[in-house]
């Protein structure tokens, strides 16, 4: 009889707490060799902080890690990475004044004590490294690249390590479903080799087209694992929220579109050209495309944060002229970033001073004194219409949840009373529970006036949300999906280079 082999690595009783809170009581997780596991949880079930626990960032209160039947002790990082433990953060962590290459093999440098970085040889390594990944230059300055060109450069730096045991924290939060594909088809050629993979995310398509078992957290406990075989998605939804979750996303808008509130016309820059769209009242108007299409780069052109764009600009009819973006948010236009931590809030200050910053007259006195009370009462009163979870407006941002951290990035710009939001990944690293909300949130905006404008990389979620989505190729709308036409098939074909402006104008239901 074969003796049955011990997992690859196993966790028993987790327990850790951060003075009076208590962030895991029972985390316990199994891992077998050439396995993709899932890790499923709202943000603040625990999981990131058992992964740390793993990887040596933080050391457990109690309980028991195993790594091929026999006990062990992560004192830290360096430790984590000789015992076969790679971990790619949800959280970017790239020096930017250093090129992409340098960045992939900064551990082998760092551990080879040598003065020197980079060198034909070093750029050649890289390139391998990210040919089936992503075209990206391994000599350019890490801080050049895109949001999603950088999660695939963090990637690319997990895949040199010599790892046994891969730990990936929502990898694909801020990539298109083309780019997900080709690391989907990584892991699994991983697995095949018998690297155990902990995969992290709030996607449930992804956890069921790629993972063998699924392990749900809630309140920093261990609620069930299963194979994926044998259950389904709205299981392991109602595991990790404690209660029936009835949609993901709101209705849509059931009659014929209100009144045009916001109209670009022939808008043009180097990266992209004769862009033109409107948005209108009562619609949801989403913009897909694949990494680099464009689609960022149009929202921050229109809203002046970016480049020198030409074009029209109308609101309610009226042409604009906008220099700048205190132009646009004087006008009641404004941004949600994809780079949540980056542009989105600022993390060392309160809930309450993040959602005045925008327009800080709303909570001034005259003379220009902040009023305190004011500012308090009024992220009282935005946070309470999106139902942001914090004891105080006066705690930081960085002690919230992200789901909570996209929330006050959101309510600061329902700060200056919007006409036009755009909003650029809107759910990237939120949790289901907290995306459900989000999309309520955004539903309600745009029944009441306000021009809703959603860029996504989740087809899924611009299917789901959206009422018309236009398709951004190489710099320029190549279709506009519908109604039934509204498809990922479509989508694809749409978003493909090469693809024809105009040659699928798929218009579908709305009037």
């Amino acid at each position: 009889m074969t003796e049955k082999r011990p997992p690859l690595l196993q966790l028993t009783d987790i327990a850790k707490s951060f003075g009076a809170v208590r962030a895991l009581r029972s985390g316990q997780l199994e891992l077998r060799a050439g396995e993709i596991h899932a890790l499923a949880g709202e943000n603040g079930a625990g999981k990131s902080t058992l992964m740390n626990i793993i990887d040596g960032i933080l050391q457990p209160d109690s309980g028991t890690i195993r790594i091929d039947g026999q006990p062990v002790q992560i004192d830290g990082p360096a430790t984590a990475q000789r015992l076969g433990i790679g971990f790619v953060h949800q959280e970017i962590a790239l020096c930017a004044d250093i090129s992409v290459a340098e960045n992939i093999f900064m551990a082998q440098t760092a551990r080879s004590r040598s003065r020197l970085m980079g060198g034909p040889e070093l750029i050649a390594r890289a390139a391998e490294v990210l040919v089936p990944l992503a075209d990206i230059d391994p000599r350019t300055p890490a801080g050049r690249l895109s949001i999603s060109q950088q999660q695939l450069v963090e990637i690319a730096k997990a895949l040199t390590l010599d790892c046994r045991i891969l730990i990936l924290d929502e990898p694909t939060a801020a990539l298109t479903d083309h780019e997900a594909q080709k690391l989907f088809r990584i892991m699994r050629g991983l697995a095949a080799r018998g690297i155990g993979i902990i995969y992290i995310s709030h996607r449930m398509a992804e956890i069921f087209q790629n993972c063998d078992r699924v392990t749900v957290m809630r309140d920093g406990q261990h609620i069930r694992t299963d194979r994926t075989a044998d259950i389904t998605p709205a299981d392991v939804v109602n595991a990790m929220v404690g209660r029936q979750l009835d949609a993901l996303y709101p209705p849509k808008l059931a009659g014929p579109r209100g009144p045009e509130i916001f109209s670009v016309t022939g808008l043009t820059e180097k990266r992209y050209r004769d862009v033109s769209f409107a948005v209108h009242t009562g619609e949801i108007l989403g913009f897909a495309g694949l990494i680099g299409a464009g689609r960022s780069e149009i929202a921050r052109g229109v809203t002046r944060l970016e480049g020198n764009a030409r074009g029209q600009v109308r609101l309610h009819g009226a042409e604009l002229t906008l220099r700048d973006y205190a132009d646009c948010i004087a006008k009641g236009i404004v941004y949600l970033s994809e780079d949540r931590k980056g542009d989105g809030v600022f993390l060392d200050m309160s809930i309450a001073a993040n959602i005045a910053a925008l327009d800080l007259s709303r909570v001034a006195r005259k003379g220009g004194v902040i009023d305190t009370a004011r500012e308090t009462a009024q992220a009282q009163r935005i946070g309470a219409s999106l139902r942001l979870k914090a004891a105080s407006m006066a705690h930081l941002v960085s002690s919230l949840s992200g789901g909570n951290q996209q929330k006050v990035a959101l309510a600061k710009l329902l700060a200056v009373e919007p006409t036009v939001i755009f909003l650029d990944e809107p759910t990237r690293g939120v949790d289901v529970g907290a995306k459900a909300e989000i999309h309520g949130i955004l539903r309600g905006l745009a029944d009441s006036g306000v021009g809703v404008i959603v860029i996504s990389s989740e087809m899924p979620e611009l299917i789901g949300l959206c009422d018309r989505v236009l398709v951004v190729s190489e710099g320029r709308i190549t279709g506009e999906l519908t109604g039934p036409t509204l498809t990922e098939t479509n989508i694809m074909t749409l978003a493909a280079p090469g693809a024809i402006a105009g040659t699928m104008a798929l218009s579908g239901t709305i009037q």
